[in-house]
């Protein structure tokens, strides 16, 4: 044969550049015993580049075509169906269609073939792009097949398929092959996932079938039967009504037939073939290594395996050295940083946390079994979760219903909380009522910090990274002082103790929000409020803010001065940075740009302050008015108490936990703040170190030290060498984990376990959450993912996926708050409550289900979201 066209037995799933992914697949799938593939041959990559050259055009369109944006919807629909029909209009060379009339000729002239399309993008570990090329089925005669082959290849360029490329960011080139297959008749045909894709429970097959031409059902024509099957166990079978099935025509193409009505209510599989068919999707599954799902055919009582390519929106499930059963909860969701994680972020993250953390898709998560397991502590565990965050509470409570996945062990005395949540030996004792606790810990660490600071600037080479990795640990000391947890931990235990004691008492829901509006020392409220004095200094120069309005890189800190009134700007926004730059959405993660070294990141939020808060609005004044609110509030609600029964007793219990809560909830924000001065001080120095590295020729580039933990990094400037694949390999699964969005509760088994609210009180139709910040408001919704697209007016209400600290700014202008993850003493739920904003978290699926621009209303007090239009 001609590199133009290869046998299946001359390829493999490693020839992706010569066949696609598809063909690489199919052909690895005849090297699996007991795994029988339709016979067929593969149309290479080259002969497809033989066709772009022999037009001179298409070197053209294609430049035009990599130029356009992912949303631009016009250019993408004229430029690609002008390329399809360019390339259909290329005449096929003579030795290449000599080439594929002899691989026909070899199944006899007639025999009916499926002509499929196989990208090298497609069918990728990372990528599936499933649906994207066309597939010809029931292709008879020579002259038919040539022309879907060159249909085939026009359609790398379908609209859907240049779309799906350009959104996922796969700007190099993509070439084309052709599988052609002899045609396959089923009475059955379906697709087979290794997990199912609901759950994403690895244990359990999920089986999809129907009458006829598996295209009914991919096409969404029929609804199928579905089939689930745990090791080897049919554990749930769904017979739909299936009305209509597709079916080869005698000359060629398909058609529609309608099924007897005696018919329709048949299974498509017997209970032996759907065993048969789990044992086939497993071996196919254990031969590539990973989930797969697979299109199938059954004709004659014989299973035929048409595709198979890897299921890549499966979260990963973390490794482990046993076959126990494991529950994990994601640390992400407790820290308001959902994101996947490079990882140098992922490795200095674990070296701060007081336990081990598994690492999985990019993002951290706890192994909670242990605590689970015992009979008491278990159900309490996960009661206690479920205070901050009601959907990781209920799907833990969901798996110790279940009864039989974790294992049931007698109580052995208090356990400790999970890793990266809490300090060893349990929850901390009760602590005094003193402000001077909170001055102290405060004064501590600054103090460290400073010193740190002076050490790190004299270090280089391995000496810097042994100071890294000791300071590492000092800080977390400090982050698990006990003192420290027992002046969060009564915090939090007051919150709690106002609310349901106010409730039952007063009738007063979720009174602690009021209370503890402009509580002292916190430091991120204190940031956002920081901002409104920036913008008292730049607004009366409209000079400036006509320059800001046009500022698109991070040098326009330099070119203030220039401008009328420019040096005061300038100075204003550079105190702040001195004092908050450390900052950033995602902070957490040590790579994460800063905004003292992406300044332009806080351009969008001066300018929102600007355009949206009064002349006479400042830091000082908005903090006064919350605290003034909270004083009245408090007046009140003791006022009520003295009038019932035992009310002085009530009231001056109440007054105790006020001033309880107000005292120590400001340090609820600082641990964090200190822990990312640390980090922003470390990253300057590895980088330093870095620009070392690429100057000897160890790196390419700085920025490839993000992508080796915190030890791999001491060992490459030790070796002043580095392993180039190893670092590619982590950059494109870094791309692939930002894809994944994480769940808040994993098992080993790669179940994806969801919560519910479980609540009858909210209004049909409306959005559940937990309320996290009292109040009512209405208002429109701005869906923002990005702090940088921050543009807000007054009254807006931000509907966002998670807020941590660096959001802060953004607190000024908006009137209420709703966001997908979040808790009760998360750092967006703290700061809206001493901010007076009305705010609901946890809302699952708030940015997709709410539109940017629909007016909603928040109700911050009941806990639910309701869109008015």
């Amino acid at each position: 044969m001609s590199s133009y066209v290869l046998d299946f037995h001359e390829i493999d799933k490693a020839n992706v550049e010569i066949a696609g992914g598809k063909g690489a697949q199919l052909a690895e799938l005849t090297r699996i015993d007991g795994v029988e593939v339709p016979a067929g041959f593969c149309v290479t990559t080259d002969a497809f580049q033989r066709i772009l050259a022999r037009d001179p055009s298409i070197d053209d369109q294609l430049h035009q075509l990599s130029l356009l944006k992912p949303d631009d919807r016009e250019g993408v629909r004229t430029l690609s169906a002008e390329l399809r029909r360019t390339i259909e209009s290329v005449a096929i060379p003579e030795d290449l269609v000599d080439a594929i009339t002899r691989s026909l000729v070899r199944f006899g002239e007639s025999t009916a073939y499926a002509v499929r399309s196989s990208a090298t993008a497609e069918d990728l570990p990372t990528a599936s792009f499933a649906g994207q090329q066309d597939t010809y089925l029931n292709i008879v005669g020579t002259d038919e097949v040539l022309r879907h082959i060159s249909r085939c290849w026009a359609s790398l360029f379908t609209e859907r398929a240049v779309a799906y490329r350009l959104h996922h960011g796969f700007h190099g080139p993509v070439q084309m092959a052709v599988v052609v297959q002899k045609m396959v008749l089923p009475q059955a045909a379906g697709i087979l996932f290794t997990a199912d894709p609901v759950t994403s429970n690895r244990k359990v097959v999920s089986i999809d079938a129907s009458f006829g031409l598996g295209e009914a059902l991919v096409g969404g024509l029929v609804n199928p039967d579905v089939y689930k099957v745990r090791d080897g166990e049919i554990v749930l079978k769904e017979i739909a009504s299936k009305q209509r099935a597709i079916l080869a025509s005698p000359d060629g193409g398909t058609h529609e037939q309608a099924i007897e009505p005696e018919r329709q209510l048949w299974p498509a599989l017997t209970d032996a073939q759907i065993e048969r068919l789990e044992q086939l999707g497993r071996r196919i599954e254990a031969h590539f290594g990973y989930p797969q799902d697979i299109e199938w055919c059954l004709a004659d009582d014989e299973f035929q395996i048409v595709q198979s390519r890897p299921i890549t929106t499966l979260f990963p499930v973390p490794a482990v050295a046993d076959q126990e059963n494991h529950v994990y909860f994601s640390v992400g969701h407790q820290q308001m940083m959902t994101d996947a994680m490079k990882p140098l972020g992922l490795s200095v993250w674990q070296l701060t946390t007081p336990g081990p953390l598994s690492e999985a898709g990019g993002r951290l998560f706890a192994d909670i079994t242990a605590v689970l397991a015992p009979a008491v502590s278990g159900p309490a565990f996960a009661q206690a979760l479920g205070r901050s965050d009601p959907l990781i509470g209920d799907a833990l409570q969901t798996i110790l219903d279940r009864g039989d996945f974790i294992p049931v062990v007698p109580e052995q005395g208090p356990s400790g909380p999970p890793a990266g949540g809490m300090p060893p030996g349990g929850m901390p004792a009760p602590i005094e009522t003193d402000p001077a606790i909170v001055a102290e810990l405060i004064e501590r660490s600054r103090a460290a910090f400073e010193t740190m600071k002076q050490e790190i600037r004299t270090k280089s080479g391995t000496a810097l990274l042994d100071f890294v990795l000791a300071d590492v640990r000092e800080l977390k000391q400090l982050l698990l002082d006990p003192r420290g947890f027992q002046v969060i931990t009564a915090a939090m235990d007051a919150t709690w103790w106002l609310n349901q004691n106010l409730q039952e008492w007063l009738g007063e829901k979720n009174a602690a929000d009021a209370l503890t509006q402009s509580a002292p020392g916190n430091v991120t409220s204190e940031m956002g409020l920081a901002l409104l004095d920036v913008a008292n200094a730049i607004r009366p120069r409209p000079e400036v803010v006509a320059f800001l309005e046009q500022v698109e890189d991070d040098g326009y800190l330099d070119k203030l001065p220039a401008l009328e009134g420019g040096s005061e700007a300038r100075d204003a926004i550079v105190a702040y940075l001195d004092k908050y730059g450390v900052r950033c959405v995602g902070e957490i993660d040590i790579t994460r740009p800063r905004w003292s070294e992406r300044p332009a990141t806080l351009v969008p939020m001066i300018l929102a302050t600007v355009k949206n808060v009064g002349a006479d609005d400042s830091g000082e004044q908005r903090f006064e008015e919350g605290r003034r609110k909270a004083q009245e509030k408090a007046d009140e609600l003791l006022e009520r108490l003295r009038a019932l029964p035992d009310g002085q007793q009530k009231a001056d219990e109440t007054k105790a936990m006020i001033d309880r809560v107000r005292t120590f909830v400001g340090y609820r924000e600082y641990p964090k703040y200190h822990m990312v001065g640390r980090y922003f001080a470390y990253k300057q120095a590895l980088l330093a170190e870095a620009e070392r590295l690429v100057h000897v020729g160890v790196l390419r580039e700085r920025e490839d030290i993000f992508y080796l933990t915190l030890t791999e990094l001491h060992h490459v400037v030790h070796t002043n060498y580095v392993d180039d694949q190893l670092i590619s390999q982590r950059k494109e699964a870094f791309d692939s984990y930002q894809a994944l969005t994480p769940p808040r509760v994993l098992t080993s088994d790669g179940e994806v376990v969801t919560g519910t609210y479980r609540r009858d009180d909210v209004p049909e139709g409306a959005l559940a959450g937990l309320p996290v910040s009292a109040g009512t408001v209405e208002g429109r919704a701005r869906v923002i993912l990005d702090i940088a697209d921050a543009d807000l007016e007054a009254g807006d209400i931000l509907v966002t996926t998670y807020t941590d600290p660096s959001w802060a700014p953004a607190f000024v202008v908006i009137a209420g708050l709703v966001t997908e993850v979040g808790g009760l003493m998360t750092h967006g739920a703290v700061v809206a409550r001493e901010y007076g904003l009305p705010a609901v978290v946890g809302v699952e699926k708030a940015t997709s289900l709410i539109q940017d621009g629909q007016q909603i209303r928040v109700h911050g007090s009941d806990g639910y979201i309701e869109v008015l239009g």
